[in-house]
């Protein structure tokens, strides 16, 4: 723990097809090349059948995966929510702790619960894209209100025109919300990982935030904040799994489940009696 906290802690989210992967390539490469040393944290959607996640990350990234100044390691998202994986917290501070400058955490997707992303990074990217019917999507108000800034990706050739309306939407939409409590106004710009326009804009943004962030005291206040809820976040797993382990538990929980399904007492009421009586 001595040795981390000196990063830049990065998440981005999208909608699925916005382009994350080649956005985050071009970004790394181009943050490899300032001499940063940059590791990426992407999360794979796990399968509710087979349990089983792809972990194809490096096969989309095949230039940065051969980058001698970038980590990339593709979790599995397994039954957590918040679109990231159980240990990736504690996978940020073992790779500050290696020396890590910037961690770039990539989410499965935006999505209603794929937000816990923010409670443990410094700064919120959202990726959009124009033309696609994800306008209307994007200014849902829980990932507007949380987003640092957000990027029209794909801003290419025949797309160009469309992709400048959708900026300009985007930035109308971001005036009706409140102020946000770190007193930064989130910017919207144009980018195409493909062409590789924008990325040095992105990052512009990104140094902006953390330099206001960090002489108005929020960046640090932040941070604590960050390791409360690990902490909290923690103790309630440890809790439910010393809670589930015991043997007197798990058959109590056999007998209540069995009068539930019987329709002999209802859930709240067993689960009342499971919680209420002594082991």
């Amino acid at each position: 723990m001595p040795k981390s906290g000196q990063s830049i802690r990065i998440g981005i989210t999208g909608v699925p097809g916005v382009g994350k992967s080649t956005f985050i390539e071009a970004f790394g490469t181009y943050l490899t090349s300032l001499g940063k040393k940059v590791a990426v944290l992407a999360i794979d959607p796990t399968s509710q059948q087979s349990r089983g996640s792809i972990l194809g990350d490096k096969t989309r990234m095949d230039k940065l995966a051969v980058n001698n100044q970038a980590y990339i390691r593709p979790s599995a998202s397994g039954k957590t929510l918040g679109g990231v994986g159980q240990k990736t917290q504690e996978t940020i501070i073992l790779c500050e702790a290696a020396g890590f400058d910037i961690i770039l955490v990539e989410t499965v997707g935006v999505g209603q619960s794929e937000t816990e992303v923010y409670s443990m990074t410094d700064f919120f990217l959202l990726l959009m894209i124009a033309g696609a019917g994800d306008e209307l999507q994007g200014i849902k108000r829980g990932i507007m209100e949380m987003a640092d800034a957000i990027l029209i990706n794909k801003a290419e050739g025949d797309n160009l025109v469309k992709a400048k309306q959708a900026k300009r939407e985007y930035a109308n939409a971001l005036h009706l919300f409140p102020a946000k409590e770190s007193d930064w106004i989130p910017k919207v710009e144009l980018c195409s990982a493909l062409e590789e326009t924008g990325i040095t804009e992105a990052w512009d943004i990104i140094e902006s935030y953390v330099i206001k962030t960090k002489t108005t005291g929020y960046f640090d206040l932040n941070r604590k904040r960050q390791t409360k809820d690990w902490f909290y976040k923690f103790l309630h797993h440890q809790i439910l799994t010393s809670f589930y382990q015991g043997k007197e538990t798990s058959n109590k929980l056999k007998e209540l489940e069995e009068l539930v399904l019987n329709g002999e007492i209802s859930p709240f009421e067993a689960s009342r009696i499971m919680l209420t009586q002594p082991s």
